[in-house]
């Protein structure tokens, strides 16, 4: 094909002639104008968005990288939508998502453009599962019991993952720095919201669990996803703080943020974040002190071997254990354990019991994806219901990363799910032991403790339909990918170059 005819068929060389430049400003002038004087005739409030809207797609023409940047920045500060209309059908967080669809559209006409995507990121082991995952839930949407929840789902995943996975990883791969630039996006405006929500706790005169929900409110559904970001960041701001390349001032930034965060764990009375931020911990000392894999395997039969043989024992402590959740830190530590009278911890073994009802019901295609929360009341056990019990489609999901597919998807899904996982740990393993520059080192340690956080947090909630968990879940992944691609590619090169001189010398 000529570079003429290329040049024709592909749209983003033709907005660089100057004459469709200018065009394109008349046009757009003239339907801004038009839509303008009709919108006050109608006294719509809408025009106020119109410029905006204008710019983004101009932005999104002209300058796709920057509409990346802007994005991630107003993740940690998105809002949904039902805090501004109450009674929709729909939900979705703003400003993100709508843009995120956006640029998921975008995505998709650059692939059609240019032929394709990166063949070395679609064969990455991480990358397939994603990829199979989609597949399955394809599948499953349409096999669903109400496919038309289920296709908003698959669709609400395939922005998050073609914008915080598939468009990052470019991002990362073109330039290592992005990685730096993409936590930091998020860092920063999630560090400001820690300080409004510290605020809400001052103006309400509280600083306890009661206060932690309204406190949130509304950048963050409940006080348990405040805690598994506070828990998924942090890793990566401390490692930023311990060991990085920055100058003074900026590790006093890093350490304003590390404080900041921690308040913010701290004061969400997550007890699942708390639980998941100590397991983050720990696989970072088995993989800093290099213990080995047989050792790991050895200690996990021993703990399983031991509940076994002291299960019973141990539940009937905990059925003894009557401390429900509360303001003492202690003491709401000490509700972890309760299995008989705090309603959040029975609350959530009567979903992951209906979960398992679900599956035993559907075992190999499941409900259907997102179709849990208006499928599981069936379900329930009159014996099982708490207090905060709910036959309505407005009680959460299944509070697991791993039943709430396998009620949704069958086995195929929570197998792809624990793949996933696995694979992750895998890879930063990896990557983390073949890095020798100080700071990518760090990031990928960082990293993968700031994942491992969330998957340990995932046995007992699950976020990853939030722009939130995905943008941290998926673009970790991302990092975690390119580092390892770009680090093999390296390698290959050095191995090529020495050949290459080895040759030479023989001749």
């Amino acid at each position: 094909m000529s570079s003429k005819i290329a040049t024709i068929l592909n749209p983003f060389n033709l907005l660089r002639d100057k004459r469709v430049q200018t065009a394109l400003v008349y046009l757009v002038s003239l339907a801004f104008v038009l839509a303008h004087s009709w919108l006050l005739t109608k006294d719509k409030m809408h025009l106020a968005l119109l410029p905006a809207g204008i710019l983004i797609i101009l932005i999104a023409v002209y300058r796709f990288q920057w509409l990346f940047w802007i994005v991630l920045f107003f993740v940690p500060l998105s809002i949904p939508l039902k805090e501004f209309s109450i009674g929709l059908d729909i939900n979705m967080f703003l400003p993100t998502e709508p843009l995120l669809v956006g640029m998921m559209l975008v995505f998709i006409f650059r692939l059609a453009i240019d032929g394709g995507y990166d063949r070395e990121v679609l064969r990455h082991p991480i990358t397939r599962i994603i990829l199979l995952q989609l597949v399955w839930i394809v599948i499953t949407s349409i096999t669903s019991t109400m496919p038309l929840v289920s296709f908003k789902f698959l669709l609400s995943r395939l922005w998050f993952l073609s914008v915080f996975y598939f468009i990052a990883i470019q991002f990362f791969r073109d330039n290592p720095i992005n990685i730096r630039r993409y936590i930091w996006a998020l860092l920063i405006p999630l560090a400001a919201i820690v300080v409004v929500i510290t605020m809400k706790h001052i103006g309400l005169g509280l600083f306890d669990q009661k206060a932690s929900n309204p406190a949130v409110d509304p950048f963050f559904n409940d006080h348990t996803l405040y805690g598994a970001i506070m828990a998924l960041f942090l890793p990566v701001a401390s490692g930023y703080l311990i060991r990085s390349p920055f100058k003074v001032w900026m590790k006093a930034i890093a350490l304003i943020v590390v404080s900041l965060l921690l308040a913010g764990l701290l004061f969400s009375y997550a007890r699942a974040a708390w639980i998941s931020l100590i397991g983050g911990i720990g696989a970072m000392l088995v993989i800093v002190f290099r213990i080995s894999g047989k050792a790991v395997l050895v200690g996990v039969m021993v703990l399983v071997i031991a509940f076994f043989a002291f299960g019973k024992t141990l539940l009937m402590q905990m059925e003894g254990n009557d401390q429900d959740s509360s303001d003492n830190l202690a003491e709401h530590v000490q509700s972890i354990s309760n299995i008989t009278t705090d309603a959040s911890n029975l609350e959530r073994l009567n979903r992951w019991s209906c979960a398992l009802r679900m599956w035993e019901k559907r075992p190999v295609v499941g409900f259907g994806p997102g179709t849990y929360m208006f499928q599981y009341a069936p379900f329930q056990k009159d014996s099982q219901k708490t207090i905060i019990s709910t036959n309505a489609a407005d009680g959460g999901n299944a509070h697991s990363e791993y039943l709430g597919p396998l009620s949704e998807m069958g086995v195929i899904g929570a197998l792809l799910m624990l793949l996933l996982v696995i694979y992750s740990i895998l890879t930063g393993i990896r990557v983390y032991h073949a890095q020798t520059d100080p700071e990518m080192k760090m990031v990928a340690m960082a990293l993968l403790v700031g994942l491992v956080t969330y998957f340990i947090h995932g046995i007992l909630n699950n976020f990853l339909d939030t722009d939130k968990a995905s943008a941290g879940v998926w673009g970790f992944m991302a990092i975690l990918v390119a580092m390892d691609l770009n680090k093999a590619q390296a390698q290959g090169s050095r191995h090529k170059a020495q050949g290459a001189s080895k040759e030479e010398g023989r001749s």
